[in-house]
């Protein structure tokens, strides 16, 4: 029978809120970022995951609000105006870690911005009075090539930002933490992102967990009403219920589903392991029994409210948030990692299996054939289009050194003064463009095909080990 534990420190209430505040881009941040200070302040949570919180000043303001029930807490900084990522803690931090994502979108593309801010993955390690160790994940990531359909090649950024994540919640859990993983993913649940977040980072999704019998959304599916999405399925973008997004209409999912679910809390238990060399009969594995575990005893949507004296949410988001019950199970009572799916496709979401764990081998292979394959098709269709748009810059490039070239040499023998300004317009023109082009084309064309091909022979590297162990097991 299991021993459950008694007091305040048994059940750890987690909070991820996206706060949307982009300097002189977010509206209403100010009054926004008031009023979300004074909610935390009076909330009950352990562990506050925020992203876009770029400006210095709406951290502090939060920092200081929340710091008497939550005393410990970390900014990150990364990309050139940071990284809009904070961690608050009622727990001591023992050490933090950024790590920008390699495969950030291009350079070039300015109005997006993820590559300017080094989107990546943060995190501080806790010391809990039970669990010892934890490890909190925070992560904000691309949001280019949308949530849906079979263009998995758009979303290539997002798909080598979670092989990257899952990496490094698997170190994390090989060092012997509990692992919670929070955020804005940018992916519905039945996303060939999450999926990889949730097979290879053996990782379980707390809000699937608290709500067994409603998780199962598909995307032809409807919601009749927008309370029933939020309720049920967990909305928290693009819903009619928030004043940033009730005017705006919505085609597909997001029209369907009454928003999308795009905010998570994850966490999975540490990995146990076992000698490469058994001595009669001997393990390293730790007793499972002495072992606690993590149960998602409940998961909603947060931060709904409207600031006060205005009609205007607090975010363009809502938060989730879950609470995490621990308990010392028994020998017999550990329940297996989460199950790698059969196929993989937007309804397998549907039929995989969800399961609260304690602890799994620190070299399980969970991740199907089927996820691994589709990530290797759209990495290989992303190579091809690297390639294409490298040539296709550096082509550019080379057009605009000949017109340069055409422009100097034309300029000596043109007998009219006032077509220099002109010619000295499109020669600056054409300085930029080129150089652009260079950058674009060579250095970060390099780049990306390099990564690109890195992920893949890891994949290949990791089927070759799933057959190893499998020949391997049948002797």
């Amino acid at each position: 029978m299991s021993e459950s534990l008694a007091g305040d420190d048994t059940e750890l209430r987690v909070l991820s809120f996206n706060c949307w505040g982009l300097k002189f881009v977010s509206k209403d941040r100010q009054q926004r970022f008031r009023a979300i200070a004074d909610e935390l302040a009076e909330s009950p949570y352990d562990i506050i995951a925020l992203q876009e919180v770029w400006v210095r000043a709406d951290y502090e303001l939060i920092r200081s609000r929340v710091s008497a029930r939550l005393p410990y807490a970390k900014v990150f900084y990364a990309g050139a105006l940071g990284a809009g990522i904070a961690i608050l803690s009622r727990f001591p931090i023992l050490e933090t870690s950024s790590f920008s994502y390699t495969h950030n979108g291009s350079p070039i593309d300015v109005a997006a911005g993820d590559w300017i801010v080094g989107k990546g993955l943060f995190s501080a390690v806790i010391s809990h009075p039970i669990l010892d160790e934890v490890e909190i994940f925070n992560t904000h990531m691309n949001a280019g090539g949308g949530d849906s359909g079979t263009n998995e090649v758009a979303r290539i950024s997002r798909i080598t930002a979670a092989w990257e994540l899952t990496k490094r919640i698997r170190h994390s859990a090989a060092l012997g933490r509990h692992v919670i993983v929070t955020g804005d993913f940018n992916s519905i649940p039945s996303s060939l992102v999450m999926f990889i977040i949730r097979e290879h980072g053996l990782l379980v999704d707390a809000w699937a967990t608290a709500h067994p019998r409603t998780r199962n959304l598909e995307e032809h599916e409807e919601i009749d009403s927008p309370q029933k999405a939020i309720d049920h399925y967990g909305v928290t973008a693009d819903s009619p219920f928030n004043t940033y997004s009730a005017s705006k209409t919505f085609e597909g999912i997001a029209g369907r589903w009454k928003g999308k679910r795009l905010d998570y809390i994850l966490y999975r238990g540490p990995a146990r392991f076992h000698r490469r060399w058994r001595r009669r009969g001997e393990t390293t594995a730790n007793p499972v029994d002495e072992i606690p575990i993590l149960l998602c005893t409940s998961s909603k949507v947060a931060m709904m409210g409207k600031v006060p004296g205005y009609e205007m949410s607090l975010s363009d988001h809502f938060g989730v948030e879950a609470t995490l019950f621990i308990q010392y199970p028994s020998a017999n009572s550990v329940a297996p990692p989460p199950a790698a799916p059969t196929v993989w496709d937007t309804s397998a979401y549907a039929s995989q299996q969800q399961h609260d764990i304690g602890t799994g081998d620190a070299f399980d292979i969970k991740i199907s054939q089927q996820t691994v394959e589709a990530m290797l098709q759209a990495i290989a269709g992303a190579y091809r289009a690297s390639r294409s748009r490298s040539q296709k810059h550096l082509t550019i490039f080379g057009t605009c050194v000949v017109v340069l070239c055409g422009l100097i040499v034309g300029s000596a023998w043109q007998p009219m003064p006032a077509v220099n300004p002109l010619l000295v317009l499109i020669a600056g023109a054409c300085s930029w463009l080129g150089t652009t082009m260079l950058y674009s084309g060579f250095i970060w064309g390099r780049w990306e095909l390099n990564w690109l091909m890195t992920v893949i022979e890891e994949l290949e590297l990791l089927n070759r080990g799933r057959v190893t162990v499998a020949s391997r097991q049948s002797r």
